[in-house]
This record gives structure tokens, sequence and C-alpha cells, in this order.
């Protein structure tokens, strides 16, 4: 088995890293095998360790401010494939995933080995009606997306999002629709496109459009909210990033009539004491 770390928090988030050693030691000690720069205190140097024992991995704390499980602190507990660790509350936080020893790595485009129908540098762009009219084709094509505490790994889109139990990706949000929307690949490039639900890239309504690093794709008003990351990969915003985004969206208070009048005023008797003091 590999395991992959998907950082989906903290100083590395939207880095994937990957291990097939037994023992995988976590900390900002520069021997780890993942190192935490040394000026975020709140991990311990020699924070925590998963170590393989047949098929299983156990998560092992050895840390000050303690490491959690989805959510849960733990000293000790065998981890599940989708499990979410954060080390220390408000910490750095990751995904555990297992991969059969012998997948493909899907995480990167540049990293996994080009097939000739993922080449498509020259072909021409595909144009939404003809994609609409025929279906996109399925083709071989890395794509990850983690929603919740669930990480779902595809190599072959389309790949379908909603409630329904027919989408490859279930989504289960009560502002989403069975068959929601559907992201295909072609051109070399990554598509969203809405089915039965509506969405929204970057806060504006679309029924299709391409995926570009850093765009904020909502299925609804009320969410869930996602960021692309770029190379297929596709990771819900959390309650804390939604806040950030939030305050970002919002424009600085105006100044009223008043208040620009009051400020007025005590520049002019600034201006005349400073004048005086002369």
């Amino acid at each position: 088995m590999k395991v992959q770390i998907i950082h989906i928090d903290g100083p590395y988030k939207g880095e994937i890293q990957e291990f097939t050693e037994d023992k995988i030691t976590i900390g900002r000690h520069p021997s780890c095998a993942i190192v935490f720069p040394p000026d975020l205190r709140v991990v311990s140097r020699q924070h925590a360790c998963i170590i393989r024992e047949g098929n299983r991995f156990k998560l092992v704390d050895h840390s000050t401010n303690g490491t959690l499980v989805n959510g849960k602190f733990v000293k000790e507990t065998y981890l599940r494939s989708g499990d979410v660790i954060t080390f220390a509350e408000g910490g750095p936080k990751v995904s555990f995933l297992l991969l059969p020893a012998d997948e493909i790595p899907l995480h990167s485009i540049e990293d996994h080995p080009v097939q000739p129908d993922l080449q498509l540098k020259e072909e021409p762009r595909p144009n939404f009606e003809a994609l609409h009219r025929s279906g996109p084709a399925r083709v071989k094509a890395p794509l990850v997306i983690q929603f919740g505490t669930k990480i779902k790994d595809f190599n072959e889109l389309p790949v379908r999002l909603g409630r329904s139990s027919e989408c490859e990706m279930l989504i289960d949000h009560p502002a989403v629709a069975g068959i929601h929307a559907e992201i295909s690949f072609s051109g070399g490039e990554y598509f969203i496109k809405a089915l039965e639900g509506t969405i929204y890239l970057n806060d504006t309504p679309v029924k299709e459009n391409i995926l570009k690093i850093d765009d904020i794709l909502a299925l609804s008003p009320q969410g869930p909210r996602f960021r692309f990351l770029g190379h297929g990969r596709l990771a819900e915003i959390l309650e804390e990033e939604e806040d950030v985004l939030s305050q970002e969206a919002t424009p600085p208070p105006q100044e009223s009539f008043l208040e620009k009048m009051e400020k007025k005023a005590e520049n002019k008797l600034s201006f005349w004491k400073k004048l005086f003091k002369k």
C-alpha cells in the first residue's frame, strides 16, 4: 500500500506527498518525513508518527499540543482512508489516503506519465456547443476531490457530482441536486458543467466553464464551496477560509457626510494650532 498525505490546510495547503515506508514521522525536526516550518510552534519537533502494521496504519501522538483525527483528540488510533488529521488544535490539517502499491499517482499531471490520449496540446480548444450536443468523451485524467472528511481519487472523467447514488462523487448537502454538475477534461483543460443544478464560478452563475487555478466553485448560494487548486485538485473551502473570503469581499465602510465634516474641522483646528505655535 502507498500512503498519500494531502495537505488541506496549513503552510503546505494543496500539496500532496506519497510514502511507501513503514513509518512516517511528522514534526518540525529536519529528520521527520513530513517537516513543518521551524516557526510553526503549535507543532512539536517530533509531533506524531504513522506506523504500518500489516495492512493497517496506526497514528501515534508524541506532541505537547495533541493530534486530532476527524476532530477528536487521540493518543493512538488506526487510520482509515479519508481520515482528516489535525496537528494541534488550529494547526495544519491533512487527509490520509491509501492507494494500491501499483497504482500510478494521479495528483499531478506533470508527474504523471502522459498517455497518448492526454497529449492534446495540438488539438483545438473544444467549444461548449459541441460538448453539449455530444457530451464529453471519457478520457484518462487525474481528479482528486475533497469534501468534508472524504477524499476521492479518479483517473477517468467526466465525473458527476450530486446527491444521487448515480453520481461518481456523492455530495451530501441539502442545497445540492440529484445529479447536480459534471467535471470533464478536454484539450488540456478541466471543465465544470451544470446538469440538474445551478453552479457559481467566482460568485457568477454559469452553465459551463473552464476551471482555472484558485477559481471558487459553489454548487448553490448556500454551498458547498470548493477551490480549484490546479492539476485536477478540488478542495472544499473550510469555515476559517470562508471567513477570510467574506472579509476580503466586504468593502470598507464609507464615511458619512457628518464624519467627513468632523474630520475636516479637526484638520483645520490642528493647522491653526501649529500656526500659532510658530
